[in-house]
């Protein structure tokens, strides 16, 4: 059976004028239009399609790539409010719909909004929910402080940005621990910093601590080498200068100079700071 709303690789099972069609056991045969066959394209290749609902609810494929699949999370357009709810562009010609129970609060046309993509069993079609909160595991949380893990910037708060680790679990990031420009939407690398006693887990962008400091000191050292060997910035340095320079705090820049100047890697005066001849 085909899943509505993902990837499929399916069969083409015969052409006819205006496309092909995809034999899936279930459902029957499923209609890819005749603008998406990939050249060449013959009767028993295997295709993989996204497999969606057209404007009358018929179950279609394409060979276009939407925007999010079913069970993701995305950043998407609002284009369209009516009786019925908000439309999103997922980037297929038949836009999704973000219900009202699903909205957080009413949406405009022109806002992006932060939505869970899924198939919705009672409605029989794609939907979408501003309230993701609700698709993220309860369960214990497989996590370990200072692991490396893959996030999603969801939603901005008064102390920072909510984040989905891992397409699974929640974290926030304090807007102290924020050294570059970050959106909701973004998809990046970040680290557990603490998991705490009741559940709620502080995330950074950033390796913490020593190891931070020693992978910012090559940064440094590479720098440096960049620019003949000086660089107008020490230990007294503006921390916004730091933070613009090295996306980084400025005790964090410290730990790193003073660890370089301690190897004698570098020296330091009061107008920057320098490579040391034996480097």
């Amino acid at each position: 059976m085909a899943e509505i709303g993902q990837y499929n690789l399916i069969k083409v099972s015969r052409m006819v004028d205006f496309g092909l069609f995809l034999d899936d056991e279930e459902d029957g045969d499923i209609l890819l239009p005749k603008r998406y066959i990939p050249a060449g394209t013959k009767v028993g290749d295997m295709l993989k399609v996204f497999v969606y609902l057209d404007s009358e609810d018929r179950i279609i494929a394409t060979t276009e790539t939407p925007k999010a699949q079913a069970e993701q999370f995305a950043c998407l357009d609002v284009i369209e409010v009516n009786r019925v709810g908000a439309f999103l562009d997922w980037g297929l010609p038949k836009d999704v719909l973000l219900p009202f129970r699903e909205q957080k609060k009413e949406p405009k046309v022109g806002d992006k909004v932060f939505v869970f993509i899924y198939f919705d069993r009672a409605s029989d079609r794609i939907v979408a929910s501003q309230r993701y909160e609700k698709f993220l595991s309860n369960e214990e949380k497989e996590l370990e402080e200072r692991q490396e893990v893959e996030l999603i910037i969801a939603q901005k708060t008064p102390l920072g940005f909510k984040v989905i680790i891992e397409q699974c679990y929640i974290g926030l990031i304090y807007d102290n621990e924020i050294f570059s420009a970050i959106k909701v939407g973004d998809t990046t690398k970040g680290y557990i910093s603490k998991i705490r006693e009741d559940g709620k887990i502080d995330v950074a962008l950033q390796k913490g601590g020593a190891e931070k400091a020693t992978d910012l000191s090559g940064i440094i050292l590479e720098k440096l080498r960049e620019n003949k060997g000086f660089l107008a910035v020490h230990d007294k340095t503006n921390p916004e200068l730091i933070k613009k320079l090295f996306s980084v705090s400025k005790k964090t820049f410290k730990k790193a100079l003073g660890a370089l100047y301690r190897n004698q890697e570098i020296t330091i005066s009061e107008d920057g700071i320098y490579l040391s001849e034996e480097d």
